[in-house]
């Protein structure tokens, strides 16, 4: 099955490169993702650029490369990463943490596979993140600056990224954080947020899954320490039992939430193919991400569009995907998250999610997991699907 998703994974890219890549304002060296397919002019001249998406795009073409070095591929990265800088006119930083840990591990994984000279990068937005924590006011790192609002979609990238970049204390320090003020105790989910005074977001949300994920799995390998990879086993079977449906991860709409079901695919991925122990209970957590990711990959795969040969993928992988046009309401920025367009196929996080999620089950095909493993038993073992 592995050629079979290199191929998908590779549509997905040039279904990316070929509707959404362009020089920003025109200058040699750059690559920013326009967030719409069709866009109006605000969207192709990049006034509307979100940060965090185009931090998500530069992972994605990092996966490609990792899948295949190319020097196209290479090129992309580097031009990716100086696209952004130039964007963000103010450096590498901005006000939302979430933002700057998704940007550190992207630029990270590029520069570890593949370096370009932007390793300075990377040590900025880590110790931003690092700086923030802030165990007087009750975190965990806040949202943004200025916020007494800590929530897991900024402690648990930025988690990751300190323990790939050499401080795996802090990186612990949040992984507890979060399992102490953020999992619901009933479900084993991870909940959004809480404020100093303990007054919890209760809402649930894929990326949050993933993100504590990547964390705990990341610390597994680190430090070998029993407490991470009983969190991994203990999350995987909420998300299988809670926020996939017959195997397939929810859809999150369009806008900012078109990002959170392929984030959740990428560290499931992690999951199956990084986690390491081999008791039962570890060979269960693998083979259960696993499938997720590779039903997801699936479904996702038959219910695209097929738009001059390239797939358009849907905001729910369950459902047929709709081809978006002109005359449909388009994506906004409001109160510090992005609204979906009306068809939230329109939104470049959507089909980030698709390209994300192939390449999620490439690396899952790769390490010799199929479509047909699926969980049998409390035991651990695993047996063929009928």
């Amino acid at each position: 099955m592995c050629p079979v998703w290199s191929r998908r994974a590779d549509a997905a890219e040039a279904a990316i490169v070929g509707r959404h890549l362009r020089r920003l304002w025109a200058m040699p060296g750059t690559r920013l993702g326009v967030v719409a397919w069709p866009a109006v002019r605000r969207e192709r001249v990049f006034l509307s650029w979100h940060y965090w998406w185009q931090a998500h795009l530069l992972d994605c073409a990092v996966d490609a490369y990792h899948r295949e070095h190319t020097p196209e591929r290479r090129r992309r990265m580097a031009h990716l990463a100086r696209g952004h800088r130039i964007r963000n006119l103010s450096g590498w930083t901005n006000r939302y943490y979430d933002d700057m840990a998704w940007l550190g591990l992207a630029l990270e994984r590029a520069q570890r596979g593949a370096p370009f000279g932007r390793r300075h990068a990377v040590d900025i937005l880590a110790n931003q993140v690092f700086d923030a924590w802030d165990p007087g006011r009750g975190g965990g790192i806040p949202w943004r600056r200025g916020s007494d609002f800590f929530n897991a979609p900024s402690n648990g990238p930025a988690a990751i990224l300190l323990a790939r970049t050499g401080k795996v204390w802090r990186a612990e320090a949040m992984a507890d954080w979060i399992d102490a003020n953020l999992r619901d105790r009933r479900s084993n989910l991870v909940l959004d947020g809480v404020r100093p005074n303990g007054d919890l977001d209760r809402a649930i949300y894929t990326y949050c899954q993933g993100v504590v994920l990547g964390v705990e799995t990341e610390l597994a390998v680190r430090t070998g320490a029993e407490r991470h990879r009983h969190r991994v086993h203990r999350l995987v079977a909420a998300v299988d039992h809670h926020l996939a449906s017959s195997g397939v991860i929810r859809g999150g709409g369009g806008g900012d939430g078109g990002l959170f079901s392929g984030i959740l695919a990428r560290y499931l991925a992690f999951v199956a193919t990084v986690l390491p122990g081999e008791s039962e209970a570890d060979v269960r957590a693998r083979g259960t991400a696993a499938a997720i990711v590779l039903g997801s990959a699936d479904a996702a795969w038959r219910h695209r569009l097929q738009v001059e040969e390239l797939p358009l993928f849907g905001h729910d992988w369950s459902k047929q995907a709709r081809l978006p046009g002109l005359g449909e309401g388009i994506a906004s920025f409001t109160g510090g998250s992005v609204r979906s367009s009306d068809i939230p196929e329109r939104d470049l996080s959507v089909q980030l999610s698709g390209w994300m999620l192939m390449e999620a089950a490439h690396s899952v095909a790769s390490a010799g997991f199929s479509a047909g493993s699926r969980r049998s038993d409390d035991s651990g073992r695993f047996s063929d699907a009928d």
